[in-house]
């Protein structure tokens, strides 16, 4: 026969293979009564049809354990001597003394439910969380529903390592249900289980192959994450599943890696867009109604963003991808492609303005507008701001502040076009267009007379709706035009008006981030899609020529591969010299900038606002200035502030300044306060503000004319 000691485990640490349910007996109510209820919810628990899964937790904090092990023994004496009772093969029951509140939390994560005791002791122990069942209740319930609440509840606060246990515990009782793979993908990517996230992801799909929304993760992730023909091939198979499905059919066709292993790998996915794109074109119906609505989900869903990152004139493709999107809006929306007569400009009548954006927040491709609407002249115009995305903060409540009229319109593409409509505009503007699939589909509609884009994504849209680009005379080479299928329009000077950025002091040290006060940091902030291959070699060079150096990479850790080859091509180890840092908030980031000693931009399309920030810091910027004015951005920045030492012609002088940097100091100081001195030359500029608002004016004044 068991023994009543064997039936009782005595541990603060549960079963986490096993359902865990809590009680709390009040140890103080009369033996007799308590004996009674101790019993009766042991029988209840053991009666469970899955109590052999169970693990029954009986606290006893606040109460002498010797007496708290006597009574239960007690308890199942009579429960093992009861002729109709057999608890010997039930669940498991372990008695619980105190527990402090760090030891409560992590138990707490493995409990799945408690019991409601006629009288209880809670004593400090926070349980809200817990769900609370009666006796009867929790007869009735199943071992699913106990391990999906708990799970759910450890995946709303976020703790993905026990949430996981419980999503596995669920699949294991071959329970097949596409919330819990939602979640276990979820938990698994945000705990950084690579392994276990494709795999867990590959199996949804193949027990869900209809569902577009788990194949659409798998392709974006995979080119993210460098897996580019994983990407490819995944997408050709979401189309055979789901051949209705339009997203499907853009990203079989237009999908470009987001970073290149190898300089060929450029043109030969170039030439497979190039084609890919001629096919979708030809492939593209819009006769009936389901195939309007398709392809209208299909180009909100996703842009061509990393095609321009290939360092090559993007005009011709852009046109054929702009056309086919304004296509697509004009077949689901005719009442709103129409070409619209300029409004009549009445004495003492303002011209109305308006920004359209889903990013009227803290965003490195909209915060400069906020110098356009902070000196705008009032008196000439009238500012409508539409913000189409749904993260407001600070820099938002600027926008409205700034703005005579500030609609906010989250995810509805009709709402934010009958506002627009409505306000009756002279001129529309769009930050950016290429960042955003709402945005891009909204840009494919005429909804004022004229329609600009400015350089917030700096690629033309090929978009035959969008008249102008409004770029910056010191960013655009000679023969600028030939790159956009829009009017170029030249601002002063930079083009926008960019707040000066608030810099903290020096809070923190280099060991605060595992780096050494002798290394010559040469900061490297910038996107992994912004690193090309062919110039990989430039951070072994240096590297070759400065001993100290450490590049510190903030984002870069897709590089990894590419730069290991690099430096072996000089029998250096990349390790010895790359640094990869995760920065997730802005004061760190702000503090590595201010750490550093030099700042390397990115060859054909280099910083914008990482460049802005890094000249607020004071940091030296070296910098090439490419064929594209996504290439010349820090170039023009440098020559706005007239520190123009560090701009380099080409690849070689790039190393030459990028290597004097390193080895000299007294230089490298020399030109961090020549920075300092010239700030008011590049923030806060107004020069461009009233070339832009005279461009307003004088484009108004033409269309009233004609």
């Amino acid at each position: 026969m068991i023994t009543t000691e064997e039936l009782i485990h005595e541990s603060c640490i549960v079963n986490i293979t096993n359902i865990n349910v809590i009680i709390f007996p009040d140890w103080s109510e009369p033996e007799e009564s308590l004996c009674l209820n101790l019993e009766r919810i042991i029988q209840a628990v053991n009666n469970h049809p899955d109590s052999n899964q169970i693990t029954l937790i009986i606290d006893s904090s606040n109460f002498p354990e010797d007496i708290a092990n006597l009574v239960l023994s007690s308890v199942l004496m009579n429960l093992l001597m009861a002729d109709d009772t057999d608890i010997s093969t039930g669940c498991e029951i372990s008695l619980l003394s105190n527990l402090d509140a760090y030891q409560w939390e992590i138990m707490a994560a493995q409990i799945h439910a408690r019991i409601i005791l006629n009288e209880e002791n809670l004593v400090d122990l926070p349980t809200d969380d817990i769900p609370a069942y009666t006796v009867d209740e929790f007869c009735n319930i199943s071992i699913f529903q106990l391990i999906w609440y708990l799970a759910n509840r450890l995946f709303q606060k976020e703790q993905w390592r026990d949430a996981i246990a419980q999503y596995e515990k669920l699949l294991e009782l071959q329970v097949n249900n596409l919330e819990i793979y939602w979640n276990l993908i979820h938990c698994y990517r945000n705990y950084n289980l690579t392994d276990e996230y494709y795999r867990t992801l590959h199996q949804a799909i193949a027990l869900y192959p209809t569902e577009g929304s788990l194949h659409f993760l798998l392709i974006i992730d995979l080119r993210r994450n460098g897996r580019i023909k994983e990407a490819i091939d995944s997408a050709e198979n979401a189309c055979k599943s789901i051949p209705e499905d339009y997203t499907f059919k853009l990203l079989k066709y237009l999908t470009v890696p987001s970073i290149y292993e190898h300089k060929d790998e450029i043109s030969f996915y170039r030439q497979r867009y190039i084609q890919g794109l001629k096919d979708l074109i030809a492939q593209t119906s819009l006769h009936t109604s389901e195939e309007k609505n398709n392809a209208l989900a299909g180009i909100g869903r996703l842009t061509n963003f990393y095609l321009s990152y290939q360092a090559q004139n993007d005009r011709d493709l852009q046109s054929q991808y702009g056309q086919l999107v304004h296509e697509v809006m004009a077949a689901n929306y005719p009442q709103w492609v129409a070409p619209l007569s300029m409004p009549n400009l009445q004495p003492q009548q303002r011209i109305r303005i308006g920004y359209v954006s889903h990013y009227l927040h803290s965003y490195s491709g909209t915060l400069w507008l906020t110098g356009w609407l902070r000196y705008c002249n009032h008196q000439l115009f009238e500012i409508y701001c539409y913000y189409t995305g749904n993260d407001p903060d600070p820099v938002t409540q600027q926008f409205q502040d700034y703005s005579d009229t500030f609609h906010h319109i989250p995810h509805n593409l009709p709402g934010v076009c009958e506002q627009i409509i409505a306000d009756n505009l002279h001129i529309l503007v769009f930050p950016e267009i290429g960042m955003d699939p709402q945005t891009m589909q909204i840009a494919g509609l005429r909804l004022a007379p004229l329609q600009c884009v400015a350089w917030g994504h700096p690629v033309t849209t090929g978009l035959p709706t969008i008249d102008y680009f409004l770029s910056s005379e010191l960013m655009e080479p000679e023969n600028a035009q030939e790159h956009y299928s829009e009017k170029l329009i030249r601002l002063p000077n930079i083009g926008v008006s960019y707040p000066k950025p608030y810099i903290p002091p020096i809070i923190k040290t280099r060991s605060d981030f595992q780096l050494s006060d002798d290394a010559v940091i040469y900061l490297c902030c910038q996107a992994p899609f912004k690193y090309l291959p062919q110039y990989d070699f430039i951070f072994a060079e240096i590297a070759s020529r400065v001993p100290q150096a450490k590049f510190v990479f903030l984002r870069g850790t897709l590089l990894q591969q590419r730069l290991k080859r690099a430096f072996a091509a000089i029998n250096l180890n990349s390790e010895d010299y790359c640094v990869f840092l995760s920065i997730p908030e802005r004061l760190d980031y702000l503090m590595i900038n201010l750490l550093s000693d030099v700042y390397l931009d990115t060859f054909t399309w280099s910083g914008g606002n990482t460049t802005l920030e890094a000249i607020a810091c004071n940091l030296p910027i070296v910098t090439c200035p490419g064929e594209f004015m996504r290439g010349r951005h820090s170039d023009s920045f440098l020559k706005m502030l007239e520190v123009t030492d560090t701009i380099a012609e080409n690849e070689a002088e790039y190393i030459d300044i990028a290597v004097k940097l390193g080895l000299n100091p007294t230089w490298r100081n020399n030109i961090a306060e020549q920075m300092s001195q010239r700030h008011h030359l590049l923030f806060d500029d107004q020069v461009c503000v009233a070339g832009l608002e005279a461009f307003y004016q004088l484009i108004v004044e033409q269309e009233q004319v004609t």
